[in-house]
C-alpha cells in the first residue's frame, strides 16, 4: 500500500468525510504536526487514517508497525482491527487447544491479519530428537527431584493458596518448549489462512521448520538479545529479526534495548529488525523507528488491557507496580525471565533453596503452582508468575486495545515532530 493511499477504517463515507480530505492532504503549506492533528480528530468521528508504511508493514497488510504479543485471542483481534498485528503466544496450549483459539480468531478477525508466536529453544533438557510426546514426558518427568515439587508445595501453602479439587488433573506442564510440541504446533498454525507470520521466541528456529514456514507464504522471523544472535538467524533465512532489550518482559537478555537495537540493526542490515524491550509509547516507538527499525515489538502493554483475559487481581497487580518491582528470575521456566518481584522469586533465590532447572524441567516442576495459581488468584498474588517488563510502571490503567494503538500512534508522530522542529532552520 502506497504511504499516501488513506486508508478507510470505519462507515459511513460522508460528505464531512470529503472536507477532511481537503483539509488534511499532506502539502507544502501542511505542517506534520497539525495534518495529523486533523488525521486523529477524523479518525476519532470515523474517517481516515494515514498507515505508517515500510517493508514488514505492507507484506503484512497492517497500517501501523505495532507488533503484539500477547496470550489473549481478544486481544490478537482488538489490536489487528485497530492497525497493528496481534500476535498470538502458543505456548501453553496444546495442539487442541490452539486450534481452538486460531478458530476463534479466525470467526472474529474478519479480513485482517495476525500471527503467532511459538517457544522452540535451540537447547533444552531432554532428548531433542524424541518426537513421541508420551515417551519424552514420561523421561522429563523422571528427571526433576521430588525435593522441588515438594519445595513448591510449601511456598503456595505458606502463602495460603488453597489446594485443587481431587479430581482436577495438573497436566505435564510440557508447553511447546521442544520439538514434539513445537512442530505440530506449527502445522495446526499453517492451517489458518489469515496467519501472516510466525515467530520463534527462544533461538533459531530448526531448518525444516524455516522452510515449512516460508514455503506456505508466511514470513519467519525470531527473537534475540545480542548481535550474534541476530546474526545467526539472519544466516538461517529468517525474513526479519526481533531485537529484544533487557527491559522487556519475559526471556531477556542482558543488553539494555537503546544499545542493543542499534547493534542488531547494524549486524543485519539490510534485514528489517523490530525493536523490543522497554516500549511503553509512543516515545518509545519514534526511538526505535529513528534508529532504523522496521517497527515496535510490544507485550507488556496488553497485560492490563480492557481485552486482556488475566485475572482483576493479576491486572491490579500490574498497576500497582513500578518499574523497580521487575526481576529476572529462573524460578517458573528456567531461563532467566523478567517477571514481578514477589515472596516467590525472593525464596528461589536464596542460597538454602533448591536450584532452578533447565527449560523444561523447571517449568514442569512448577506446574502445581500454575494451576493453583490460575484458579485461586486471589490468594496467590504474593506467589504468582506475573512476567511482564520495566514499562510495568507506566501501565496505571485500564484501556482499550485500539486506544492504546492510537495513541503510540498520535504520541509517535507527535516525537517524531519534535525532533524535527529541533533540526529545522527556519
Amino acid at each position: 500500500m502506497n504511504a499516501a493511499t488513506p486508508t478507510k477504517t470505519s462507515e459511513p463515507y460522508s460528505a464531512d468525510v470529503c472536507r477532511f480530505h481537503s483539509l488534511a492532504w499532506p502539502g507544502e503549506a501542511s505542517s506534520f504536526q497539525s495534518m495529523f492533528r486533523a488525521v486523529w480528530n477524523a479518525f476519532r468521528e470515523g474517517a481516515y487514517v494515514w498507515p505508517m508504511q515500510n517493508e514488514l508493514t505492507e507484506r503484512f497488510g497492517i497500517e501501523f508497525p505495532i507488533y503484539a504479543f500477547t496470550h489473549c485471542r481478544d486481544v490478537v483481534v482488538a489490536v489487528s482491527k485497530a492497525g497493528g498485528l496481534g500476535v498470538l503466544g502458543a505456548v501453553g496450549f496444546s495442539v487442541e487447544q490452539l486450534q481452538t483459539e486460531l478458530d476463534w480468531i479466525d470467526d472474529h478477525i474478519g479480513d485482517k491479519p495476525y500471527a503467532v508466536d511459538i517457544v522452540l529453544p535451540q537447547k533444552y533438557d531432554g532428548d531433542a530428537g524424541e518426537m513421541d510426546l508420551g515417551r519424552l514426558t514420561q523421561d522429563l518427568q523422571s528427571m526433576i527431584p521430588d525435593g522441588h515439587r515438594e519445595f513448591v508445595r510449601s511456598l503456595l501453602d505458606d502463602a495460603g493458596v488453597p489446594e485443587l479439587p481431587k479430581d482436577e488433573a495438573l497436566g505435564s506442564g510440557l508447553m511447546g518448549w521442544n520439538r514434539a510440541t513445537a512442530v505440530p504446533q506449527v502445522e495446526e498454525i499453517l492451517r489458518h489462512d489469515n496467519v501472516v507470520m510466525v515467530a520463534n521466541a527462544l533461538g533459531t528456529p530448526p531448518p525444516d521448520l524455516v522452510e515449512m514456514i516460508q514455503s506456505s507464504g508466511r514470513a519467519v522471523g525470531a527473537l534475540c538479545g545480542t548481535p550474534a544472535q541476530a546474526a545467526r538467524h539472519a544466516a538461517a533465512g529468517l525474513d526479519f529479526v526481533i531485537a529484544q532489550g533487557y527491559e522487556g518482559g519475559g526471556h531477556t537478555g542482558d543488553i539494555g534495548s537503546v544499545v542493543l537495537w542499534p547493534q542488531v540493526i547494524d549486524a543485519v542490515s539490510p534485514l528489517p529488525v523490530l525493536a523490543a524491550g522497554g516500549i511503553g509509547g509512543g516515545r518509545q516507538m519514534a526511538a526505535a523507528l529513528s534508529m532504523g527499525a522496521a517497527g515496535v515489538w510490544t507485550g507488556s502493554l496488553w497485560l492490563a488491557v480492557e481485552e486482556a483475559a488475566a485475572s482483576p487481581p493479576e491486572i491490579q497487580s500490574y498497576l500497582d507496580a513500578t518499574s523497580k518491582d521487575t526481576v529476572r528470575s529462573r524460578s517458573y521456566t528456567g531461563k532467566p525471565c523478567r517477571m514481578l518481584r514477589n515472596d516467590w522469586t525472593e525464596a528461589w533465590g536464596r542460597g538454602d533453596t533448591p536450584e532452578t532447572l533447565g527449560m523444561p524441567l523447571q517449568m514442569m516442576a512448577v506446574r502445581e503452582a500454575m494451576t493453583r495459581q490460575g484458579r485461586y488468584p486471589d490468594q496467590a498474588q504474593s506467589v504468582a508468575f506475573n512476567p511482564v517488563g520495566q514499562v510495568v510502571g507506566t501501565m496505571n490503567r485500564v484501556k482499550r486495545s485500539a486506544d492504546v494503538v492510537l495513541e503510540m500512534v498520535e504520541e509517535c508522530i507527535e516525537s517524531l515532530e519534535r525532533t524535527r522542529r529541533m533540526l529545522s532552520t527556519e
